[in-house]
């Protein structure tokens, strides 16, 4: 067996491991466990967990994504995990930037070149469904994930799950 295979066999293995130690934890976390991408973990999930669309979609997603309401934005490193809850803006681009501005806390500008896919992820998180869309980054990792909010019972909103669950069934076939 050549060297780059083992290391991907090892890697699948620890991946697989580390998951099921924690299936329902912090995706970060156990791949850092498992030493790792985030990406690592997402593949390994059960069919129809992560269904990932091409970075091309970029622009389309986060088209739908602003009709939304407000939502929970995050980024995650290894130094923080920011939460932001609000809706997201309309983007448009220029110097090389998808610049999001409006009337919410969510704005700035997005390096949209660096995304190379967009994953929908359904997956139980400590022990509830979480829906969210991570815009992912070459190296494995997430830019920053879009959440679908709860409601003051902890509870998934409707609305928006239906929203997610349509746009992420648009791109289970491609």
């Amino acid at each position: 067996m050549d060297a780059e295979v083992e290391n991907s066999t090892e890697r699948r293995a620890r991946s697989t491991a580390a998951l099921a130690e924690k299936p329902d934890g912090v995706v970060e976390a156990i791949a850092g466990i498992a030493q790792v991408t985030p990406a690592e973990i997402l593949e390994i999930l059960p069919e129809g967990a992560a269904v990932i669309a091409a970075k091309e979609e970029f622009a389309a997603i986060w088209t739908d994504l602003t009709a939304w309401g407000k939502v929970l934005f995050i980024v995650h490193t290894e130094d923080i995990v920011l939460e932001a809850e609000g809706s997201l803006p309309e983007g448009s681009e220029g110097h090389g930037w998808f610049n999001i501005h409006g009337d919410s806390p969510i704005g700035g500008h997005i390096k949209k070149d660096n995304c190379a896919s967009v994953t929908f992820v359904d997956r139980a998180f400590h022990g509830r469904r979480s829906c969210s869309v991570w815009f992912m980054n070459a190296k494995g990792s997430a830019m920053f994930k879009v959440f679908v909010r709860r409601d003051e019972n902890r509870e998934l909103i409707g609305e928006q799950l239906k929203k997610f669950e349509a746009l992420r069934d648009s791109y289970k076939t491609q």
